[in-house]
């Protein structure tokens, strides 16, 4: 390299990324899927976040792994995990994708679908297989250890109640909606608190609980998708709050595979420090209008709305962006 040659941190690499790129790689996935919301097709509304959003990572300057993809479970099109995306101009960063998060609550035209992704310096996620997770998430403001993955959720509404100040019965927990989910349900009810149900969308689930003087939730409670527990890491690590992990693995093959991504001990609980280190960014936009995002929207005069929340761990600084997009469509995204 040339001595005239000025070297960029990668802190002030992941800065610019911050403040322009990655805000665009999210809104490009959120507008191509929103084209297809209410058409009933979630496999062709996610190929179609997916093949958005590969064009944008494509762009950056830098050099990009995906760690964590979209989920084979559910046979749906992928940027796969170890795929590499970038110019290879710039700093080695990890990267976690969500293409289009609640598919069905895009191909149904419901509230709260998401494009979403996060990225951090090179080696800093949890390289985490497309299992499922069992998670409890809590917000900023409490000393660490408010709540326990081990306990029952009775006994951690009532924890929580009591480092809020409060009665039980003014705790608010999220639960998907899952028939697995029927003995936490009826845990946290029995000790007066209330249980608030969504259908899909656990990484909005967990940031709502990190501000629950305005969304009303105190708690995320129950097993998701651990590609989406790693997501939801980076995004409190921005803002604040506490989050307990553990894979399930409950077969050879999946501890096979765990294993094969450095996961050695099958019973081990993440904190938001083991999914998330150093220097991390998050950014969603919504795709339809929810409790944390307003959807695409298309005016009649063909210009397209699009509203972003974009989050860096380093300074804690939140951003929501609203955005006019009036050419969106020389940029290939019909």
């Amino acid at each position: 390299m040339s001595t005239n040659q000025i070297q960029v941190p990668k802190q002030l690499m992941l800065e610019r990324i911050l403040t322009i790129e990655l805000v665009r790689v999210t809104e490009r996935a959120a507008v191509s899927s929103a084209r297809l919301r209410g058409h009933g097709n979630e496999k062709a509304a996610d190929q179609a976040a997916v093949d958005a959003m590969r064009r944008e990572l494509n762009k950056l300057p830098i050099e990009g792994t995906i760690v964590i993809g979209e989920g084979e479970r559910d046979e749906a099109p992928m940027l796969y995990i170890g795929e590499k995306v970038g110019t290879r101009a710039g700093p080695d960063v990890d990267i976690a994708v969500d293409p289009l998060e609640g598919t069905t609550l895009c191909a149904k035209n419901m509230p709260g679908a998401i494009a979403t992704m996060a990225m951090a310096e090179g080696g800093s996620l949890l390289h985490a297989p497309d299992v499922y997770m069992d998670k409890i998430a809590v917000g900023p403001g409490y000393a660490k250890g408010v709540v326990d993955i081990d306990a029952s959720p009775a006994e951690n509404v009532r924890r929580l109640a009591k480092a809020k100040g409060v009665a039980p019965d003014a705790i608010t927990v999220l639960v998907l909606d899952r028939a697995r989910h029927a003995d936490i349900i009826q845990s946290v009810r029995s000790t007066g608190a209330s249980v608030r149900l969504i259908t899909d969308g656990d990484v909005a689930g967990v940031i709502h609980c990190a501000d629950p003087d305005n969304t009303g939730v105190d708690m995320y409670l129950g097993i998701g998708g651990a590609p989406e527990g790693v997501l939801a890491a980076v995004a409190l690590r921005c803002i604040g709050g506490q989050m307990q992990c553990r894979l399930i693995l409950d077969t050879e093959e999946k501890r096979e595979r765990a294993a094969k991504m450095g996961t050695l001990d099958p019973k081990m609980i993440y904190q938001i420090e083991d999914m998330a280190k150093g220097d991390c960014l998050f950014a969603a936009t919504g795709v339809t209008t929810g409790s944390l995002l307003s959807g695409v929207k298309v005016r009649r005069d063909g210009v397209i709305e699009t509203e972003t929340v974009v989050m860096r761990s380093v300074t804690g600084t939140v951003r929501v962006i609203k955005a006019e997009h009036r050419q969106l469509d020389k940029f290939h995204l019909d």
